[in-house]
């Protein structure tokens, strides 16, 4: 006689299976949440609590789906016990096999939960330096500003910089004719300051940080922007063209020599 119990009781799990799922994925997205209250987040912070918040989800998804598996086999009267027996012999091989893969897989979940990178953060990488475009478990892609691609295991990844973590320091120094007066030339500064402090990416008002050197006929006037490592080389165009203009207004000209820009963090 036909035993309605291979159809019902299948489904019941699967309807076990999904709920289990359901609950535990709303336990990690409070847990989560809660965890963060009262604390000001940045976009770096809210980035990575994605990622893991995915990462958790799928690890509970697969687990689920294998109990809820075996569970079903063992409606069907097969012997789960020795299938893991053979999953723990089989999984022995594989791990043997496969050890540089088993290598990336932890490095990559180690990079996401020791909060060293998330993906849009500018980063360098055994100096390379660009945007993480893509992090995997295996591998890690960053685009540099001129389109370069760079594709790295994640167990291969010896040192990184996180441009992205805080905001970055922009210096810029300005060769300026002894001509012209520092008072002048501060008061230009101001004057610039007054339009780039508008930008959404500049933080807060230029440090004017003085003279750094001088040089024959010309002094070295350096200054300092605060803002983030992705837009560096926007505001620092945006910061020549207005320089510029009131190079213009106050009739003074610019020395032959190009404008050096460091930055750090």
């Amino acid at each position: 006689m036909f035993n309605f119990a291979y159809i019902y009781l299948p489904i019941i799990y699967i309807a076990i299976g999904f709920l289990i799922y359901f609950i535990l994925s709303k336990i990690v997205d409070k847990a989560l949440k809660v965890k963060t209250i009262g604390k000001k987040k940045n976009d770096f912070y809210l980035k990575r609590q994605h990622t893991i918040v995915n990462l958790i989800k799928n690890i509970i998804k697969y687990i689920v789906a294998v109990i809820t598996f075996l569970a079903i086999l063992n409606v069907y009267g097969i012997k789960t016990t020795s299938i893991i027996a053979s999953l723990g012999i089989l999984g022995a091989i594989i791990g043997l096999a496969f050890q540089d893969t088993i290598k990336n897989l932890l490095s990559g979940i180690a990079i996401i939960f020791d909060n060293h990178y998330v993906q849009g953060d500018v980063v360098t990488i055994n100096g390379f330096r660009g945007e993480v475009i893509e992090l995997g478990l295996q591998t890690t892609k960053i685009k540099a500003y001129d389109g370069d691609v760079m594709i790295i295991n994640n167990c291969n990844i010896t040192s990184v910089i996180n441009h992205s973590m805080y905001n970055n320091n922009l210096f810029i120094e300005l060769p300026v004719s002894k001509d012209v007066p520092i008072a002048t030339m501060e008061k230009i500064l101001k004057s610039v300051n007054k339009k780039m402090v508008n930008l959404i990416n500049v933080k807060k008002d230029i440090d004017l940080l003085g003279v750094e050197d001088i040089i024959g006929n010309k002094y070295i006037y350096k200054i300092m922007i605060e803002c983030s490592a992705e837009s560096q080389f926007t505001i620092k165009r945006e910061f020549m063209k207005y320089l510029k203009a009131e190079y213009d207004k106050n009739n003074i000209n610019v020395p032959g020599d190009y404008f050096e820009v460091k930055s750090s963090k």
